[in-house]
């Protein structure tokens, strides 16, 4: 059982439920220590008082803001904790919003909630199961680690998820841009008809952290003295001119799982054709592995759909 990062209560109305506040989600990033560049010395940061030069204890450190200049107001950590709302243990629910109201830009980070004890765990179920039927979200702030969040709580299976939100002000207005005219209607009908052609169920188990694979591969080979496989670069900016062209051919090469074309249409009967490799499920990098297994000349230079076209000829 993974240890809990918070514990207090939801306070909704005059109900009060303990509950454990947990992790949901969990960083796969390869994390390396630092060293000096020529030699194996590892390089540390220490917490140094910039007058004497003297490393300071971790304990003997207190926050401070600057009021005016060069004056400092200093703050002790229980300072801090005294003038939390409900003293940092409290999950106060102020209102229920339908969750599909709350656009997504506010949301923020995942973490599981779970009833404090046994005996709780009615409650707690019963609040869950509401939201659930009612599509409702709690909105609710409390302090942890020495900052007040702003979250929306929800169920999702019969347990409640706590999403940690961003405040209004801390939401940025999108960058100004140009008006660049309205698009033309066959470019913008050939562009619908290419999202159509690429739109399936969203299914996150089909995608995977590959720069992290390849930082790993990296590390191997590196141990091993293997060659380092460097990645292509990345296509150049599509041409004003070659876009109608370019959209064209991204529809003509996408086909769906059942045989059928980008526009629904099935294949003419006639002549058996060649049969040829399947890798339409073949992502950019891992055509320009075959690629490179295949000798293909002008690989690094070719698109996404050249690239399986030539690695499927050359199979």
């Amino acid at each position: 059982m993974p240890r809990a990062i918070w514990s207090g209560a939801i306070s909704f109305g005059l109900v009060t439920i303990p509950v454990e506040l947990y992790s949901a989600t969990s960083d796969h990033t390869v994390h390396f220590n630092q060293f000096e560049r020529g030699t194996s010395d590892r390089v540390r940061y220490k917490r140094v008082n910039e007058r004497t030069g003297k490393e300071v204890d971790y304990g003997d450190i207190v926050k401070g803001r600057e009021v005016e200049d060069g004056q400092f107001v200093l703050i002790e950590p229980d300072e801090l904790a005294d003038i939390a709302p409900g003293r940092s243990r409290t999950i106060d629910i102020e209102s229920f919003v339908d969750i599909d109201e709350i656009d997504p830009i506010y949301f923020q980070k995942t973490y599981w909630l779970a009833p404090g004890k046994k005996e709780y765990g009615k409650p707690y179920a019963l609040l869950a199961k509401a939201m659930q039927e009612t599509n409702q979200a709690g909105i609710a702030t409390f302090v942890m680690r020495g900052k007040q969040y702003l979250t929306a709580i929800r169920a999702r299976d019969g347990r409640m998820a706590l999403e940690t939100l961003y405040f209004a002000d801390e939401i940025r207005e999108p960058a100004e841009v140009e008006d660049a005219g309205a698009p033309r209607r066959n470019e913008l009908k050939m562009a619908s008809s290419l999202i159509e052609s690429m739109s399936e169920k969203w299914q996150p188990e089909n995608y995977r952290d590959t720069y992290t694979d390849r930082v790993n591969q990296l590390i191997k080979d590196k141990a091993e003295g293997n060659e380092i496989v460097v990645e292509a670069e990345p296509p150049g900016a599509t041409e004003v001119t070659d876009l109608m062209e370019a959209l064209r051919r991204s529809v003509e090469s996408t086909k769906d799982k059942g045989g059928r074309t980008a526009r629904g249409e099935d294949k003419k009967p006639g002549k058996r054709a060649k049969k040829t490799p399947d890798l339409s499920g073949l992502s950019k990098s891992q055509l320009e592995e075959r690629a490179r297994e295949l000798d293909i000349r002008g690989r690094s230079k070719m698109k996404r759909n050249e690239l399986e076209k030539a690695v499927a000829k050359a199979s």
